[in-house]
């Protein structure tokens, strides 16, 4: 039953609708207040990118881990980029990318040790 739950074909769309939630928050002028304002806006960045690429990893576990991890930290790049437009009153800070990219990094960590702990390695 897991399996199906995780299973790629329903992980892809998943992704992609919380890439694009994730864009949305992030050029919204005035983003609403969440319970996880209280721990700051790098632990909401770094929430979000770990998220980003749980789901990645299970939606496209054949891709080596190198891609996705350029892919999603250029998507943060590209937020902190479009960040810089005035008219969206964001501020675009480069701090924001690194704890996107350290996030990454250590999702993708955590999930290859997952991987080689469950025996699994055929899998990804």
């Amino acid at each position: 039953m897991i399996e199906t739950l995780l299973s790629p074909r329903l992980m892809r769309p998943l992704f992609w609708l919380l890439g694009c939630f994730s864009l949305v928050m992030a050029l919204l002028p005035k983003p609403p207040s969440t319970p996880i304002d209280a721990f700051g806006d790098k632990f909401a960045h770094m929430l979000a990118f770990v998220v980003l690429t749980i789901v990645a990893r299970l939606a496209w576990p054949r891709t080596p881990i190198w891609i996705a991890a350029l892919l999603l930290s250029l998507y943060g790049a590209a937020i902190e980029l479009l960040q810089k437009i005035p008219m969206l009153h964001r501020d675009s800070d480069p701090r924001d990318w690194i704890a996107d990219t350290a996030a990454i990094a250590l999702a993708l960590l955590l999930a290859q040790l997952l991987i080689h702990f469950s025996g699994k390695h055929d899998t990804i």
